[in-house]
């Protein structure tokens, strides 16, 4: 079944600066998470799961091995209208820039989207953590006859001062928007939330920056082309002008803006019992289907750690750890809350024992590595030590970034035998 209400636009973001180096060779929504997926994994299963099956993926930086993700992953049958299409920014005789922000992305790309028939544009992020039934938004918007809808999430005092914060009234309208509130200002912004969110102190309502659009009304706000972001001046805008109505959302909900939300988003998924839950049927997380061997360990103790398919352990001890696929880790090796996000190959049997590698992809032995990202492809010789933590400062060289206490480790670099971080 697919909802032919609804085109969902997926907005790739930026350069993704503050994600760097993570960044550095990919854009935001192909980022590595949980160590087998990508972040636009993310908001397209969401929007499988809620019978959305038409997407569109606005990107324009590094977009070559989004690309290539998108078109091995989503195949839908040939007789059905779904599709999953990336949609680079492009030179037309009308417009020779780039995406200048959020508003202007889907205004370049209108033209392609006109070609469908919708009555709703939905609207998301692709650098979001968060498992959210969209047609239950889009039930309240019909509804309630809006004209645009904003999902909400209810925040803290510290963390309002972050976000665009909503007021609505008893009916779920909103009235008022401010962006990035002054906590001096915060006592004049509260609203109605439920009583487990008062309990938790989260009475402001944030948005984030999800939104359905009425089809004629985006139209006609695409056409004011001096309008670049939604939520710096669509919505302010359009709020007293248009019915908008706030959708309350209470799971969980992480936007992965930084390296340190990042950290904290993938090392969640150890937990005893994660905010984010990969092993819910109905709200699957859907990725590339790979055809992997099983994991092999030996003589490894393993605590609260998360491990991919086709890895190769022999650590004395992972602890607290995310491990991607085909990970290999090397025997006497320590790792403690470490993303290792794993390899895109692996290294044959002949190169091996030809000694044609020198340092093998993975980590070596007698290795100890803790509070780092290891990006792919990358090679930790036998007797490092990456120590991360407050202690150290941020820096960056060609092999590796410190960003608030993270070591990482760029993609595909080689940290020789006995160095120390």
């Amino acid at each position: 079944m697919i909802n032919n209400k609804v085109l969902a636009i997926i907005l790739g973001g930026g350069q993704g600066s503050r994600l760097h180096p993570l960044t550095e060779e990919r854009s935001k929504p192909a980022v590595p998470i949980a160590g087998k997926y990508r972040l636009v994994d993310i908001p397209i299963s969401n929007c499988i799961n809620s019978d959305i099956k038409r997407m569109f993926v606005l990107t324009q930086f590094n977009s070559a091995s989004l690309n290539r993700h998108i078109k091995d992953t989503y195949h839908f049958s040939f007789f059905s209208s779904a599709f999953v299409d990336v949609l680079a920014a492009e030179q037309t005789p009308g417009n020779k820039g780039w995406f200048q922000g959020t508003a202007d992305a889907v205004r370049q790309s209108m033209h392609h989207f006109l070609r469908h028939d919708f009555d709703y544009a939905l609207i998301l992020s692709g650098d979001q953590l968060y498992q959210m039934d969209y047609d239950k938004m889009i039930e309240a918007h019909e509804k309630s006859n809006a004209a645009i809808s904003i999902a909400t999430i209810p925040v803290n005092a510290k963390d309002a001062t972050g976000f665009g914060i909503l007021r609505a009234n008893d009916e779920n309208v909103i009235t008022s928007f401010i962006e990035k509130p002054d906590a001096s200002l915060l006592p004049e912004w509260t609203s109605e939330v439920s009583k487990d969110m008062k309990k938790e102190g989260r009475n402001y309502l944030a948005s984030m920056g999800i939104y359905i659009f009425n089809r004629e009304l985006l139209v006609e706000l695409m056409s004011d082309q001096k309008t670049i972001d939604f939520g710096k001046e669509i919505i302010p805008q359009s709020i007293e002008k248009h019915k908008t109505l706030s959708f309350q959302y209470e799971g969980y909900w992480t936007d992965i803006g930084n390296i340190d939300s990042f950290f904290e988003a993938n090392i969640g998924l150890t937990d005893d019992i994660p905010k984010f839950d990969l092993y819910d049927k109905t709200k699957r997380i859907y990725t590339r289907a790979r055809m992997l061997p099983t994991t092999k360990l030996a003589g490894s103790t393993l605590e609260k750690t998360v491990i991919a398919e086709g890895c190769l352990i022999a650590a004395a001890k992972i602890e607290q750890s995310v491990i991607g696929i085909r990970s290999r880790i090397g025997k006497e090796s320590t790792v403690i809350k470490t993303y290792m996000m794993g390899s895109d190959y692996y290294e044959t049997l002949l190169e091996i024992e030809q000694k044609k590698i020198n340092i093998l992809m993975g980590i070596g032995e007698r290795c100890f590595i803790k509070n780092a990202i290891l990006d792919k492809n990358c090679r930790i010789g036998d007797d490092v030590r990456i120590n991360g933590g407050s202690h150290l400062k941020d820096t960056e060289t060609d092999t590796y970034a410190i960003k608030d206490g993270i070591v990482v480790i760029k993609k595909g670099a080689t940290i020789p035998n006995g160095f120390l971080i």
